[in-house]
């Protein structure tokens, strides 16, 4: 007999039984028992009736117990809550997904629980002053499932091996299905033009025999599918695959046994047709996530760590090979030529050149010295040198790509929500009007096999697959594609957003141009204190900040810093600091008449300066203290040189560009100039962006902004769509929906253009994947099709929206 929670199959002697609302429940142990009367105490029943189980699960009993500390590593701290992603098992059907999602969201503590179907992958979140690690482990074991740390690698291993065996049923199907070609035309040929009873009879059963290994080898999934769905009256794809095929090949014996027409090469195709749909489905997915599995290698096994960190020449230091779990922040690694570099970090003693193109889409080495930062799963390709680990494990730039990219694919467009409804019903419909049809014909004296022909034709022709493939698909290869280039693209939800953007709002530094600036200049308006001076008491306020502008500053200055007090930053405005006595402030003009700094020696000299250096594009930063400005420090920075072209082509595609600075009026409109941009929005604080923007989407336009420092973090948030900078700030990138890993500022052209072609196959997809069953089942109920035709056709429908999905990849320009 077969346990009601698990389906195995065990001896009738075993059974521990269970009386429910007067009906006897059998189980193979008394774990699976509990499990039962688990689920159905929690209301979660519906669970048994949706499962479509491919497979026998483990019994409760007999299933390992794991805890917390396997997974010590993986949890991350999300504000006062934790997040965890884990691999958990036993997942068969979408009612798997559905069962644990809702036993976890009514677990007390437990704020988010997500799970990928594709990849068996959840995300949890959880307040850890409420509930326990250990506590949501033990309750997803409790219903029969095992929790395991998840890793890419895993993943992609269960992928390949579900093509494989595909490819191994699809080609036991289609060789037999070949031969059995060759004798049901002979037969065709005879009930046309005669044929010898005995050779009719002879060419019969070898067609059955060919048939049988079709059915119950290579199409075994789809009727054990079928069969454990039935138990529970759940109805999938496969229960019409297996429901067309059956009929035919049930049919096909009668009329054997009673001189009659066979169908046995019907029986046989639709499960070929169908095989080699499935077959072409699983391997594109794989092709279209190989960036990813690219990515999940780039992690070496070993690190090779320097025994002696204090060693004057830590290039010929001795070493030692530690496995890569045990690496950990504030170890010294030495790095040969050829070798992956293991984490992230910053070069202390040699000099080489890396090749990060796999990882920023950069084609160029990126040359490595003293001081420079190093990307985990980068290859050094020449010099040897040695780094500071400053990031391990999930807290990489590596690790975040991918989870970044993961998070974006399992994210549903509202295309994939209103076609996963329509699926849900969809299986069941077709049951219906096939049983309909077949009637009908009967009722009306047709011909008992016209009847069924037209019954297993609706069958066979009626494809959910293509609506269920629509949207994720199409957005696995457009996430994959932007990361290849260097687009980090965080909520797949973009794809829909890009279609209705109509501005594009562009941050100054950093973003329009290279953020690095540099110290041009100092001007001292009081001939008492020289330019030295000026330059160290600016440096040590501004040494404080993370304004790239106070960078330029104090990259300047070679003195010791001043001890600075009561330091304060008002973001995108300046800061100020208690240096020797002295109250000084930093920062604009607007900031400096704000802090009562109006004065001057000079007043007008102030303004005449300034005023020239900004017209030529120049940021100029005032210092002042006792209400007079005392210092002007001239500060540069480049244009990107792709700034101009970017812009251009921004503006063919019909977007209106626009620049928000909280430089002053002159430098801004000079730097949009430079880079042909129509509108310039000077002297703008965080809140003045962000409210720009606001206003934008009021009166109707869709508005994506694109900055890099933490005073652009409110504006991307407003945004439609918010794209960060790479070398950005951490806020910056957080707050934004997409990151340009190298900052290349073309990359937002190639961005829309890739972001509207995938809009656009994911639309085309949903619109023929409902033209094709609108259109296909009349024919089909009509009796216009053969079976045969009619599983092409099916198998069409789904190799249209793979093929098309896969078309993202060519076309968009660059």
């Amino acid at each position: 007999m077969t346990c009601d929670h698990c389906q195995l199959t065990f001896p009738e002697r075993d059974a521990v039984r269970e009386i429910m609302n007067g009906k006897e429940h059998c189980f193979c142990c008394n774990g699976c028992r509990a499990v039962f009367l688990l689920i159905r105490s929690e209301g979660l029943e519906a669970f048994y009736r949706n499962r479509a189980w491919d497979s026998p699960g483990t019994p409760v009993d007999q299933q390992e117990k794991v805890g917390a500390e396997l997974f010590a590593d993986d949890e991350q701290q999300i504000g006062v809550n934790k997040e965890i992603d884990i691999l958990i098992d036993g997942i068969r059907c979408a009612s798997c997904v559905w069962l644990n999602e809702k036993f976890l969201s009514r677990t007390d503590g437990v704020e988010y629980a997500r799970i990928n179907f594709a990849t068996h992958k959840a995300k949890i979140r959880w307040d850890p002053g409420r509930v326990s690690l250990d506590r949501i482990l033990e309750r997803i074991q409790s219903i029969g499932y095992m929790p395991r740390p998840y890793r890419e690698s895993e993943q992609f291993r269960q992928q390949k091996a579900e093509a494989r065996d595909l490819l191994v049923r699809f080609g036991t199907a289609a060789f037999l299905s070949s031969q059995l070609m060759i004798y049901s035309i002979a037969l065709y040929a005879g009930y046309f033009q005669g044929i010898d009873p005995a050779t009719k009879t002879v060419l019969e059963i070898i067609a059955m025999v060919l048939t049988l290994p079709v059915i119950l080898y290579s199409g075994m999934p789809f009727i054990r599918n079928t069969f454990i769905g039935l138990r529970h009256l759940h109805f999938t794809m496969d229960s019409l695959i297996t429901l067309g095929s059956g009929s035919a090949f049930v049919y096909s014996v009668y009329q054997m046994l009673n001189g009659g027409t066979v169908y046995f090469d019907t029986s046989a195709m639709i499960i070929t047709l169908i095989l080699l749909g499935r077959y072409i489905e699983t391997t594109a997915k794989g092709r279209a996530s190989e960036t990813i599995e690219k990515l999940s290698r780039l992690s070496p096994r070993e690190a090779r760590i320097l025994k002696d960190a204090g060693s004057a020449d830590l290039l010929s230091a001795e070493t030692v090979m530690i496995p890569l779990t045990e690496l950990k922040r504030g170890n010294l690694v030495r790095i040969l030529p050829g070798e992956l570099i293991p984490a992230d970090g910053r070069v202390v003693q040699g000099e080489s050149e890396a090749n990060e193109s796999i990882l920023t889409g950069e084609s160029l080495p990126v040359h490595k010295t003293a001081g420079s930062t190093v990307i985990g799963g980068a290859i050094n390709l020449y010099g040897t040198f040695v780094f500071e680990v400053t990031s391990t494990g999930k807290d990489t730039f590596l690790a975040g790509v991918i989870r970044s990219v993961e998070d974006a694919q399992a994210k549903k467009p509202r295309l994939q929500i209103l076609a996963d409804r329509v699926v849900g019903y969809f299986v069941p419909f077709i049951l219906a009007l096939a049983c309909i049809t077949t009637t009908g014909y009967l009722l009306t004296g047709s011909p008992a096999n016209s009847a069924l022909m037209a019954g297993i034709s609706v069958l066979g022709i009626a494809c959910p697959c293509s609506l269920g493939l629509a949207t994720p698909l199409a957005v696995l290869v457009y996430t994959t594609m932007a990361s290849a280039r260097g687009i980090l693209v965080k909520d797949g939800s973009v794809i829909e957003k890009s279609g209705a953007v109509t501005h594009i709002i562009f941050d100054k530094t950093g973003t329009l141009t290279e953020g690095r600036p540099s110290l041009r200049e100092v001007v001292s308006l009081d001939r008492a204190l020289d330019t030295a001076y000026l330059c160290r008491l600016a440096a040590s306020i501004e040494n404080l900040s993370e304004h790239s502008l106070g960078r330029a500053i104090t990259t300047a200055s070679s003195d010791v810093f001043l001890p600075v007090k009561d330091f304060r930053a008002v973001p995108g405005r300046g800061v100020s600091g208690l240096v020797g006595g002295l109250v000084v402030h930093i920062g604009s003009r607007t900031f400096m008449q704000d802090s009562g700094i109006t004065g001057s020696s000079s007043a007008s000299r102030v303004d005449e300066i300034s005023l020239s250096f900004e017209k030529a594009g120049n940021t100029v930063v005032f210092m002042g203290w006792d209400g007079e400005v005392r210092a002007l420090f001239i500060v540069s920075d480049r244009i990107r040189q792709e700034a101009a072209d970017a812009v251009a082509a921004l503006s063919s595609l019909g977007l209106e560009t626009a620049l928000a600075s909280g430089d002053n009026r002159a430098t801004t409109e000079a730097v949009a100039s430079a880079a042909n941009i129509p509108q310039a929005h000077p002297e703008m604080s965080p809140d003045n962006k962000r409210h720009l923007i606001h206003e934008l989407q009021a009166a109707g336009k869709r508005v994506m902004m694109i900055g890099d420092g933490i005073n652009d973090a409110p504006a991307l948030t407003e945004a439609a769509i918010g794209i960060a900078m790479g070398r950005g700030t951490d806020i910056a990138m957080e707050s934004a929906d997409a990151v340009l890993i190298r900052g290349d500022l073309s990359l937002i052209p190639y961005f829309m253009h890739l972001s509207r072609r995938a809009y656009a196959v994911i639309r085309q997809n949903i619109f023929w994947a409902f033209v094709y069953n609108i259109v296909a089942l009349p024919l089909a109920v009509s009796g216009m099709l053969h079976p045969i035709v009619a599983a092409g056709a099916m198998a069409a429908s789904s190799l249209f929206v793979v093929t098309n999905s896969l078309r993202i990849r060519k076309g968009v320009k660059t």
